[in-house]
């Protein structure tokens, strides 16, 4: 079983344009670009495949990239909104036993 490092490389979207371009004009497979680049095969497979879907040419029920960020910026919002549900209730629970006294 390989480990992993505790540091993941961060890839500007540029760098990943660049690389996707790379595998579709070389003719090359993802594995040979991705050793000739110096990046992991499998990230540079989900590049790929994030590129493709991005164009509507991934599988069906692929999200594209806009889709995945809303995805993530709307179950933050609900964590954050669950939050202050939970704060509110121990609020009136509070003050519904202060009002009593």
């Amino acid at each position: 079983m390989s480990k992993k490092s505790n540091t993941s490389k961060r890839y500007t979207v540029e760098f990943k344009r660049d690389v996707v371009a790379l595998v579709h004009s070389s003719g090359k497979t993802v594995t040979e670009v991705a050793r000739q680049i110096g990046v992991s095969p499998e990230g540079l497979r989900n590049w790929v495949n994030q590129d493709k879907a991005d164009r509507g040419q991934g599988p069906a029920g692929a999200l594209t990239s806009d889709e995945k960020e809303e995805l993530r910026r709307l179950r933050r919002e609900n964590r954050e909104q669950q939050q202050t549900i939970e704060v509110l209730k121990k609020a009136a629970a509070f003050f519904a036993r202060e009002s009593t006294k």
